[in-house]
């Protein structure tokens, strides 16, 4: 088996295929399409999104120090990547792409309705890395759809809510599950002693 050495690049896939929504609810507000995201800490909570300075919602969250993050599905798919290739310069994107703005628990942007979960955040820093700023954020609120929510367990069940990913230019709905953390080492039940 061989192996190839390629020029460096972002590699790191899949990612989360995220509707970023920012601005006010009773003001401007925006849509865009985010990949570079991701958890930085669990306590306390925090996260990031990278966002190039040139796009119309940089200038929002920076202004506002808030955004949210949208989990997208199958079901959104479409509109989803409308607003990663459409300018909220142009367009109304909740209103061109069918999707309904919700008013968010503590920070004062809009969720959108039909992800599945939104996650509220406030920027604690912004760091210039090159093409993207990031915009690293207290995680201060998370929204999660009653439909997916265990009446039982009372968890979020992920592959009921079909969430969806993006991989080198595709979007892609999650897989099977194959296991969970540390089922490496549990024991076998199913195996005698």
């Amino acid at each position: 088996m061989g192996k190839q050495n390629w020029k460096p690049g972002n590699m790191v896939y899949p990612l989360p295929a995220a509707l970023i929504s920012c601005g006010d609810m009773n003001g401007k507000m925006n849509l865009l399409t985010v990949s570079w995201l991701g958890t930085l800490c669990t306590d306390p909570p925090m996260c990031y999104i990278s966002v190039r300075p040139e796009r119309y919602s940089h200038d929002m969250i920076k202004q506002s120090g808030e955004f949210v993050i949208n989990l997208t599905t199958a079901d959104i798919a479409k509109a989803t990547d409308w607003c990663g290739v459409k300018s909220g310069r142009d367009f109304d994107k909740f209103k061109e792409s069918g999707l309904t703005p919700l008013a968010a628990t503590i920070v004062k942007c809009p969720i959108v309705s039909e992800a599945p979960i939104s996650i509220e955040c406030k920027v604690k820093e912004i760091k210039s890395l090159g093409s993207h700023d990031m915009f690293i954020a207290d995680v201060v609120n998370i929204i999660a759809d009653d439909r997916f929510i265990d009446s039982e367990t009372g968890a979020f069940n992920l592959a009921a809510s079909g969430i969806m990913a993006y991989s080198h230019g595709t979007y892609y709905s999650l897989g099977k599950r194959i296991g969970k953390f540390g089922w490496s080492v549990m024991k076998d039940k199913t195996k005698r002693r």
